[in-house]
């Protein structure tokens, strides 16, 4: 792209036009205003990146220079955490202290349910997963494998029956009536502002008569009845003359759920976006969210369609007052880390710019149009989620980055919110001393498995071979860290004021096992939990109405903390004596989830995609489990469990079944036609075989200069 020289910035014109003609117009900031303090802030804050990425290299060498002194000694818990602190990489914890953000949306202080995630280059995902925000229950558990049975395309009369009764026993449980079950009542009315439920003559009161929150339609026919629980709404449709109507005793004909209740946009692991075309298409996105007008044309079975935003619900509530609620998921939005850069924009001295730096000034630029129209937030807040910080000095680094931002952007101070990711060890360690850096502006912490997993064996690299992938989540040092995260939260004071996060459920068709496992979430004290689609969000919803999350925080807060020596358990495999079989099994599933991944963030730009693993199960691939997997068996070459020939040769197996599972995709490149020519065989190699040299194991230096490559030659 054409560069335009402003404040001795190179930058690409696609991106100056955007911030000029798109962004800036309605913000009430002049675009020369906005550029000279682009400028200044870019030049004083990106050599202080620099060093943190340098500084991040040399904490790196010392704890691999450790484990190679002390090679041959059994791991001393204490004499390892000393060496860390010696290195400045666990730092001194202070007094205890209470974070006090203000302006905090009510989705992130005070209603615990699902936060979904979605790739901000797509307007379609982006627009299904802000709309999440409401989602049918009847047809989450119709169409999914919660209920046994055929979910094919003919309509079963039997089989809606059967989610008829499933949901009947959730409000049983839920949204009990007094001395009767749901599955009796014939029909619901509304008498002198309460609910009334009968069976034949006999009339009934819900337990709780506070859980009634309103209607819509005529007091004496209404259309919908809405009821509260655990701060989360459920609306329920009556329609006698609809299919499902027809059916129900109650002429009940959906059951409408709060089921997304945070959506994060993101900029980051999901999405392939390595120059200013990329970059500009996903701004223009958030742009369109936070202005409310993003649209897409949608063709589905034969029919096209625009889709935009949803609106928000009205009700009448029992006192015959009106009722509004928010019709689209709360949305944040995840920069990129502190480690890449971007060709987008050139400075002075030749260097790209850190890509972190320019995310956080756009991001909030656009948001501006949101606090004069209130589409998202009503507190006149951005949210913003950082991933992949390593401890608290580079918390420290984005808290000014964001301060200088607000000073720029004329805002006023802590209107950026922040979310800490606490995905890297060294953030695990001092997490309470990270949080005491953005103390005024923290709203979010969570864990993930995936990241975390892959900088535990980076970080541990030269400690010896690891354990297999599946074990890790049985690991001393995983549990720990899952429980420590939450008593670091609830002893900041986050309960009631920001949320607790746990991590994806990565098997979008097994809602069934989801539904069975995911409750550990929020049972774990978490206030939200990362799912996978629109409908997961639906079907995971329902655990936050069985249990009260907050109530389970004060619960957790009296218990035994987590201990940091468990943390500290490296999760290596103490003389492994694997067979052949189990080694080569482990290298095919690892293998298979990579080239998966990898083929279609090269050649197509996908950045999030479902990849089936060796057994057959569609699991959502993003650049963290991309991480975990070439982390895995970079390690095992590192330390003789597998060969080069051995690794080679998997690749090349595993890239004819891609290949395989790919064949009905048009636009797709097959691998193994040509594995010297093909740019994402090669990345797929490259991110094993020069895993170790990676910096902190991180996948994006790779990938973005192999797509880079790849969008050259088109």
């Amino acid at each position: 792209m054409k560069k335009i020289t402003i404040n001795n910035l190179k930058i690409d014109e696609n991106l100056v036009k955007f911030i000029n003609e798109d962004a800036i117009p309605g913000t009430d900031l002049d675009k020369d205003h906005f550029w000279k303090e682009f400028s200044k802030v870019v030049y004083e804050l990106a050599p202080i990146n620099k060093n943190l990425i340098k500084k991040r290299d040399e904490i790196q060498k010392k704890i691999d220079d450790w484990h190679l002194s002390n090679k041959d000694t059994v791991l001393d818990k204490n004499k390892y955490a000393e060496f860390l602190r010696s290195i400045n990489y666990i730092v001194e914890e202070k007094d205890s202290f209470k974070i006090n953000t203000s302006n905090v949306d009510e989705e992130i202080s005070s209603v615990a349910g699902p936060q979904l995630v979605v790739p901000v280059d797509n307007a379609r995902y982006a627009l299904n997963a802000a709309n999440a925000r409401w989602g049918s229950l009847y047809d989450a558990i119709y169409g999914t494998d919660v209920i046994p049975g055929d979910k094919g395309n003919s309509w079963s009369q039997d089989r809606a029956i059967k989610v008829i009764n499933y949901v009947r026993e959730f409000f049983d449980k839920t949204l009990p009536i007094e001395k009767i079950s749901w599955k009796k009542i014939s029909k619901i009315k509304i008498e002198d502002s309460n609910l009334v439920f009968l069976t034949g003559d006999k009339k009934y009161n819900l337990k709780n008569k506070n859980q009634f929150a309103g209607f819509c339609g005529e007091i004496n026919n209404p259309k919908s009845l809405l009821f509260k629980n655990n701060n989360l709404h459920i609306d329920i449709i009556i329609d006698k003359n609809s299919k499902i109507g027809k059916i129900d005793k109650a002429g009940i004909s959906d059951i409408i759920i709060e089921s997304a209740i945070s959506t994060i946009v993101d900029n980051e692991d999901s999405v392939a976006a390595v120059d200013s075309i990329d970059k500009v298409k996903c701004y223009k996105n958030w742009l369109g969210l936070m202005k409310g007008d993003l649209k897409t044309q949608v063709n589905k079975n034969g029919k096209t369609f625009t889709r935009k935003l949803n609106s928000d619900r009205n009700y009448i509530r029992p006192d015959g007052s009106k009722l509004v609620l928010h019709g689209r998921a709360l949305l944040l939005n995840r920069n990129v880390g502190h480690l890449m850069t971007n060709p987008a924009i050139i400075l002075k001295d030749g260097s790209e710019i850190p890509e972190g730096i320019m995310d956080a000034f756009v991001s909030t630029l656009c948001a501006i149009h949101d606090f004069k129209l209130n589409n998202n937030s009503r507190k006149k807040s951005v949210y913003i989620v950082k991933p992949k910080m390593h401890g608290p000095e580079e918390v420290e680094f984005t808290n000014n980055l964001f301060s200088k931002v607000e000073d720029a952007l004329k805002l006023k101070k802590y209107s950026i919110k922040v979310g800490i990711m606490d995905e890297e060890r060294r953030t695990t360690v001092n997490l309470k001393e990270c949080i005491r850096k953005v103390k005024e502006r923290v709203v979010f912490i969570n864990t993930g498995f995936l990241d975390r997993t892959g900088d535990e064996m980076h970080t541990s690299f030269e400690a010896g071979p690891m354990i297999f992938k599946g074990d890790m989540k049985k690991s001393k040092w995983l549990n720990t860290y899952e429980d420590w995260n939450v008593d670091i939260g609830l002893s900041c004071g986050f309960s009631g004021k920001a949320q607790i996060g746990k991590g994806m459920w990565a098997m979008p068709d097994k809602m069934s096992d989801m539904m069975k496992q995911k409750i550990n979430h929020p049972k774990s004290g978490a206030n939200c939990a990362w799912v996978p689609s629109p409908t997961a969000a639906t079907l995971h919803a329902t655990h936050y109405h069985y249990l009260d999350v907050f109530k389970k925080q004060n619960e957790l807060k009296t218990r035994e903390k987590a201990k940091l020596s468990n943390l500290l358990e490296i999760p290596k495999a103490d003389r492994p004596n694997w067979s052949l079989e189990d080694i080569n099994k482990e290298l095919e599933n690892n293998v298979q989830g990579i080239l998966g991944y990898v083929v279609r963030w090269i050649d197509q730009g996908v950045g999030c995609s479902k990849v089936p693993d060796i057994n057959n199960i569609g699991l959502m691939e993003d650049r963290a489990t991309l991480r975990i997997s070439s982390q895995h068996i970079a390690n095992w070459l590192h330390h003789n469990i597998c060969s080069k020939d051995q690794v080679l040769k998997v690749l090349k197996k595993m890239a004819k079944t891609v290949d395989e599972q790919n064949s009905s995709d048009k636009k797709y490149e097959p691998m193994s036609s040509n594995f010297e020519k093909s740019k994402a065989f090669l990345t797929a190699c490259d991110l094993i075989f020069k895993g170790r040299i990676q910096p902190s194991g991180y996948t994006e230096p790779l990938l973005h200069k192999r797509r880079l490559e790849k969008k050259s030659i088109h």
